[in-house]
């Protein structure tokens, strides 16, 4: 049975917390005197990350808060049979202190501690998860970067091997979608698909949920390594070269080049 419920044709969501969050406290990090996280923080944007779930691959949640005190809710169970995602929207509130806010009301309320960029996400009690599942329960706030958003970005280079595109195909691209942070392309042979984040700091993060289309090619072993790529990848660079996915400060992962006239734009 999911972790969210529908009632009077209204889409309202029960505690994720008790999806799969272990009770468990950690102190609020401390903020100066006089100030907390609703005075002191750009708090307002869209938050969004993987929460676990105790009966799927996890929960791709995504959160939008406004300066006027709404919100907006998205929750997509990532797995085979998953229904489109459940959308709520309301007013959420700060408590006494300023650093968290509730969604909801009563049994399908939801409570957040605020950080800067971050959304924690705490457990029955209000407090937040420790342990290993700590990062587990982040939602980190995302960005749009139009100049590399909605542009088709073909590939020249995987794991340090020049990639020569087939004259008689489009060969291994992708495209990320800026409106709905959905990414797309071709691995090589196979058409892939799926989600992507965006975070301060020219990160970037490919969602668990991507696919691909299973026709069999002669190019198989470097779609691997390509779809292996887009998991391993944490951050990207743009530059004359063009546009690099790496990891940490490693020699880029891939090298593409923007191909004009066939992106999203």
């Amino acid at each position: 049975m999911r972790c969210a419920t529908i009632l009077a044709g209204a889409v309202l969501f029960a505690a994720l917390a008790g999806c799969a969050a272990p009770a468990g406290s950690q102190p609020d990090e401390p903020l100066p005197i006089g100030d907390n996280s609703r005075t002191s923080l750009d708090w307002a944007g869209v938050y969004s990350g993987t929460l676990p779930c105790a009966d799927c691959p996890g929960i791709r949640t995504r959160i939008e808060l406004r300066e006027d005190g709404t919100f907006t809710r998205s929750l997509r169970y990532l797995d085979e049979e998953a229904p489109p995602p459940l959308t709520d929207t309301g007013r959420f509130t700060w408590d006494d202190s300023g650093s968290r806010i509730t969604l909801g009301e009563g049994a399908d309320a939801q409570h957040y501690q605020v950080g800067e960029n971050v959304l924690f996400h705490l457990d029955q009690n209000g407090q937040r998860v420790t342990g290993d599942l700590a990062a587990a329960y982040r939602l980190e706030k995302t960005v749009n970067d139009p100049s590399i958003e909605n542009r088709r970005w073909q590939l020249i280079e995987l794991n340090g091997r020049p990639i020569e595109p087939p004259s008689d195909r489009d060969g291994a691209y992708l495209e990320l979608d800026g409106t709905d942070s959905r990414v797309t392309g071709n691995a090589s042979c196979n058409r892939f698909f799926g989600t992507y984040e965006l975070l301060v700091g020219n990160r970037i993060r490919f969602g668990p949920d991507i696919g691909s289309t299973m026709m069999a090619c002669p190019e198989l072993e470097q779609e691997r390594e390509f779809l292996d790529m887009l998991g391993r990848v944490d951050n990207y660079s743009l530059g004359e070269g063009g546009l690099s996915l790496n990891r940490a400060r490693m020699a880029p992962l891939a090298r593409f080049r923007e191909v004009r006239g066939t992106g999203s734009d």
